[in-house]
Order: structure tokens, then C-alpha cells, then sequence
């Protein structure tokens, strides 16, 4: 009788850990199944976006009035920044895709910037003509390309699930069927060497500002060195350490830490050349908050502090939940310098810094010279709403939306319950940028 119970028991949880194997891959199933569907669709619409591109800028060729040339670039610049996101969403992360993405950038630069002056009282010159006739062919090449990796995974049944797991683990993409298709559309002349005239203003500043890295090599020894004196948890284990795959614009180290006492994990990234720390992320349970986000930013400039980030000044703060977000700017001679921003996380329970985002400090750093402003304080905030009441005022130097940096001045003012950040061009006057606080 016992030994019937004992076997109908064993028989029942051997029933129940099978519903249970069952489920867990059912459910896993469908997860890679919707993976794979969102992947095909970014794809889908990213190939459907070059074709409609292409015909775009085909039809520029043929215009020259405002009343039809100015829409049809202002199309153009659209639909390169929805290509740019739908690769943003394609598992490519360790796939070197930048000159075809920085392409897509100029392409945007270049005709928004065009679109948006008086083609009335400044037509198109020579130089510009030529160079979206060069844009129409080489968009012609991204478009076939795109057309063959399309047609390989419909007639042979390819999977992006595949694409993803080679990314995870940073395998090379040797035998892969639409990575090799990517690589192909990278690696074409059509990407490279395109003259964007005097409109167009670089895109690819931070790749360039990387390449420009001073500083010797580190190992891969120095560089989990680093990642310690960063990474605030200090009993770390199963420490893996990678490089990164050729093609990128500066090679760098990525870090995989496992933690005890407390339990985490931190994954970050560091340069070889000079061994700048790019970012990092740590992972752990968080209890209940126990400081102030105030409490918490003090903590989060001693960080900086001690690490040598110099002149850094708290700009903006948020908390969520029980982490508190801070971005942190340059400072020079009391000009605030938005390119050179740091970002971190910092875990309201024990003020421990948890995440550093540097990578535009790391493009932006170095030693410039301010110009001084053509424009009086007082000429500039005559330029702003005259509804906004201005709480605080300084000089600047601001990143524009074509990779420029501008000297403005900046004034964070109020509109009814609401705060703005508004910055004008402390040369020309010009609005350059409104942002709501």
C-alpha cells in the first residue's frame, strides 16, 4: 500500500515536472517566434524604406520649385531616420554597419538642411545637383543589396533568431547567410567616399571623435583592472573579458563580471586605446529607498571626483523608482559644454553608483577655445517668448542637430506650469533648441 502511494506520488511529479518542461518551451517557442516576427518586420520595413528613398530622391532630380522640391527632401529626410531605427532594431550590435547607417545620416543632413532655406532665392548649385545624383546611385546599391539579403531569407527560409545568438555571443559572422548579406552592402562603394557639399555637416563626429583617441593600448589584464576601480561591487567572479570584432570604429574591451555578497552582475565596455571607459552596468536587487535623490547626486559627483572627471556640474536628475538618474556636464570658466555630458545610475538604497554612460564625454573631451558671443545677454533673451519667464541664464556650447558645436546662450524659463530649457545662438541669434523640462 505505502510503496503504491509512494510510486502514484514519484508518477505525479514526474507528470507535473513534464507539464512543467513542456510549458517553459512552449513559452520559450513563442518568445523566439515573436523575436523572429519583429525582427522580419524591421527588416521588411527597412528595405521598403530604401526603395521608397531611392524613388524620393529620383524625383528630386527632376524638381527645382520650393513648392515641390522642398516637401520631397523633407520626405527624404524623414524616411532616413526611420531606416536608421529600423536597423536600430535589427540584432547587428556586433556587426560593424556604421557607414552605411552614417549614409543614411547625411543623406538625412543633408536634406533637411537643404529643404529648409529659401529655394526661391537659393536654388540648388551645381555641386549640390551632382551630389544627389551621387546620393540616388549609391542609394541604388544599398537598395539592391537590401533586395538580395530579402530575397535569401524568403526563398531559404533564413532565420534572424540565428543573427541574434551570434550577436549575444560574439561569434563572427563567418557562415551566416544574412550577415554575410549585410556585410556585403557595407562593404560596397556605395556607402563611402560621397562629397555632401557645403551643407552637409559630418555625421559621423562620433565615430571620427573615437578614431581620434590618444594614449596607449591597454590588455586585456589592465583593462578588468579598470573595470574594477569603476564597478563599486568588489567581490567579483567568472570574469570574462572580449574584444571587439575588426571594423569598429575604435576596438574596444567588453567586461562580464559575476558578483557574491551582494549577488550582481556588470557588463562594461572600455577603449583600448587610452582605456576609456565607454559605459557599464551593474545588476542587482535593490531594496526599499533609504536616501534622498539629493543625498544620492552628491554621492554621484564624489564618483566623478575620484575618478578624475573634472569640472563636472549636476544638470538635470530623475528618479525611478528606487534608482536616481543624473547627467552630469563640463564646465569651463562657468560655460556649461553639453557635448562633454556623463550619465549615471545610482541605486537609492546605498547610494551605490550602478551605471555610467561616458561615451559622449569620451567623443566630445577635449581642449577647445570658447568665441565670445556677438550677441549681449540681453540681445539673446529679447528673442525668447515673450510669455516665458526666465528663471536662470548662461553661456553654452550646445551640439546642434547637424554635429556642430554652437556657443548659445541658454535660458531655463517658465510657461504656465511648465519648464523649458530654450537656447539661442549667442552669434546669429537664432532659436537652436527648446526642450521641455
Amino acid at each position: 500500500m505505502r510503496n503504491g502511494i509512494i510510486i502514484g506520488a514519484l508518477c505525479a511529479a514526474l507528470a507535473g515536472t513534464g507539464y512543467w518542461g513542456y510549458t517553459q518551451h512552449k513559452n520559450l517557442q513563442n518568445t523566439h517566434l515573436q523575436a523572429e516576427n519583429n525582427y522580419q518586420r524591421a527588416f521588411n520595413e527597412l528595405a521598403y524604406d530604401i526603395d521608397l528613398l531611392h524613388d524620393k530622391i529620383g524625383s528630386t532630380l527632376a524638381m527645382n520649385s520650393r513648392t515641390s522640391l522642398s516637401p520631397e527632401l523633407a520626405d527624404v529626410w524623414r524616411i532616413s531616420i526611420e531606416s536608421k531605427s529600423n536597423i536600430a532594431q535589427l540584432p547587428l550590435k556586433f556587426l560593424p554597419f556604421d557607414k552605411t547607417q552614417a549614409f543614411l545620416t547625411n543623406v538625412g543632413n543633408f536634406s533637411y538642411r537643404t529643404a529648409i532655406r529659401d529655394l526661391e532665392k537659393e536654388p540648388l548649385t551645381e555641386q549640390e545637383y551632382s551630389t544627389l545624383k551621387g546620393i540616388y546611385k549609391k542609394a541604388e546599391s544599398v537598395q539592391n543589396g537590401l533586395r538580395g539579403v530579402q530575397t535569401n531569407i524568403m526563398n531559404k527560409n533564413l532565420s534572424w533568431m540565428e543573427v541574434e545568438t551570434m550577436s549575444a555571443q560574439r561569434k563572427a559572422p563567418r557562415d551566416n547567410v544574412i550577415m554575410n548579406g549585410f556585410k556585403h552592402v557595407e562593404q560596397t562603394k556605395a556607402t563611402t567616399d560621397q562629397d555632401f557639399g557645403p551643407t552637409f555637416s559630418n555625421g559621423q563626429e562620433e565615430s571620427k571623435g573615437l578614431k581620434k583617441l590618444t594614449g596607449k593600448k591597454i590588455n586585456e589584464s589592465e583593462a578588468i583592472k579598470i573595470a574594477k576601480s569603476f564597478i563599486s561591487i568588489k567581490n567579483s567572479k567568472d570574469i570574462a573579458v572580449n574584444k571587439s570584432m575588426n571594423g569598429s570604429a575604435e576596438p574596444f574591451f567588453s567586461i562580464s563580471m559575476e558578483h557574491k555578497r551582494p549577488t550582481a552582475s556588470s557588463y562594461m565596455e572600455i577603449t583600448e586605446t587610452g582605456g576609456y571607459p565607454l559605459f557599464f552596468i551593474t545588476t542587482r536587487d535593490i531594496s526599499s529607498q533609504k536616501i534622498s535623490l539629493d543625498d544620492a547626486s552628491k554621492k554621484g559627483q564624489k564618483y566623478l571626483d575620484s575618478r578624475k572627471y573634472t569640472d563636472m556640474e549636476l544638470y538635470d536628475s530623475s528618479q525611478y523608482d528606487t534608482i536616481g538618474v543624473f547627467q552630469f556636464v563640463k564646465t569651463v570658466n562657468k560655460v556649461r559644454i553639453y557635448p562633454e555630458a556623463i550619465q549615471l545610475k545610482v541605486a537609492l538604497d546605498n547610494g551605490q553608483v550602478i551605471g555610467l554612460n561616458a561615451k559622449n564625454y569620451v567623443t566630445s573631451n577635449h581642449v577647445r577655445t570658447i568665441p565670445k558671443p556677438k550677441l549681449s545677454m540681453d540681445q539673446a533673451r529679447k528673442k525668447i517668448n515673450r510669455n516665458v519667464k526666465v528663471q536662470e541664464e548662461r553661456l553654452a556650447i550646445l551640439l546642434s542637430d547637424f554635429n556642430k558645436e554652437v556657443l548659445c546662450y541658454e535660458f531655463l524659463g517658465t510657461l504656465g506650469n511648465d519648464t523649458y530649457d530654450i537656447f539661442i545662438n549667442a552669434t546669429n541669434g537664432r532659436e537652436e533648441k527648446v526642450k521641455k523640462l
